[in-house]
């Protein structure tokens, strides 16, 4: 582990789950899983990434990890924004079980740019007693960047699960927050599409004095209000949800660029609007099939990186 002088040490813990949200969602799982107890070794992930600006470009100053997170070394594969560090999450487990217990702390230090994302989609396996619960920290310092756009989540059938993000940004940074959530293994079993128990995606922002600027939560209980009415998902089976955080002139420029577009032959629609407190801006896209919604992802993305950074998106990879 390395530690950079001006990032605030962070002691690794186990993962506290909010009361508020325990209390009235997770109380009738709390029963302990026969094989591992929740939290156990093993199941009490823990990372740490703390983001510096170095000369020219950004470095990963700080590591602390836990099994099962695990990241490797910094890289810089986007040529037309080269001094930005790219992080790869490893979960060496290979899937969220029941009674796991995850937390990831991102901060970046004044002028950084990050890009974290996963190596694969988040599996979130069946449960047949406990819950599993994720818990993100993420601090941003002034003209900081961060781009964390994890893989799509996957909850499998009764699966039961909550994430907690809390976002501490200051006024000049810029942070953009993405997830891609899919039904579950659609083409797996009929019972699959949108067969979790429980799956609960909580987020806050504030600013480092503490003024709270949103607070969103997205809860998805099909057995107590079915996701296919109109208005919820209806005949669409991904959903992406995406948070720009940055100054409210750069937040106008990219909405003026972003129109409603809904083709219901395809099967795909998106939007954007404001946030509350001019904190930044919301996007959100709906479609039948996971690549639909990345392709929607990627174009507002896009758009981000022309109007904060004044660079383009490379051509993907594959």
């Amino acid at each position: 582990m390395t530690r950079a002088g001006n990032i605030p040490e962070r002691v690794p813990s186990q993962v506290d789950e909010p009361p508020g949200v325990r209390a009235r969602a997770l109380v009738d799982f709390d029963a302990e899983p026969p094989q591992m107890a929740s939290g156990a070794v093993g199941k009490d992930a823990y990372l740490r990434l703390g983001f510096e600006r170095r000369g020219d470009r950004t470095i990963l100053a700080e590591l602390d990890r836990r099994v099962p997170f695990m990241v490797q070394r910094a890289l810089y594969p986007d040529v037309t924004l080269p001094d930005q560090a790219w992080i790869f999450i490893i979960t060496t487990s290979g899937c969220v079980l029941q009674g796991d217990r995850f937390a990831l702390d991102v901060s970046l230090a004044s002028g950084a740019r990050a890009h974290v994302t996963t190596q694969s989609a988040t599996k979130i396996h069946s449960m047949d007693v406990n819950h599993a619960v994720q818990k993100q920290t993420l601090t941003l310092e002034e003209d900081s960047y961060l781009e964390l756009l994890p893989e799509p989540l996957i909850p499998h059938r009764r699966a039961r699960f909550l994430s907690d993000t809390r976002i501490t940004i200051a006024p000049s940074a810029t942070l953009l927050y993405g997830e891609i959530v899919q039904p579950g293994r659609k083409h797996h079993h009929a019972q699959e599409s949108f067969g979790a128990t429980l799956l609960s995606l909580q987020l806050e922002a504030q600013r480092p004095d503490g003024r709270a600027l949103f607070s969103e939560n997205l809860v998805v209980e099909p057995a107590v209000r079915s996701v296919r009415q109109t208005g919820v998902m209806g005949t669409f089976d991904v959903f992406g949800n995406v948070l720009l955080l940055t100054p409210e002139d750069r937040a106008n420029r990219v909405l003026e660029r972003m129109d409603a577009r809904v083709d219901l032959d395809r099967g795909v629609a998106s939007g954007a609007g404001s946030l509350p407190n001019g904190a930044g801006l919301m996007f959100k896209a709906v479609g039948r099939e996971t690549e639909q919604v990345k392709a929607e992802v990627r174009s507002f993305w896009g758009v981000v990186r022309e109007e904060i950074t004044g660079t383009s998106l490379p051509e993907p990879y594959f």
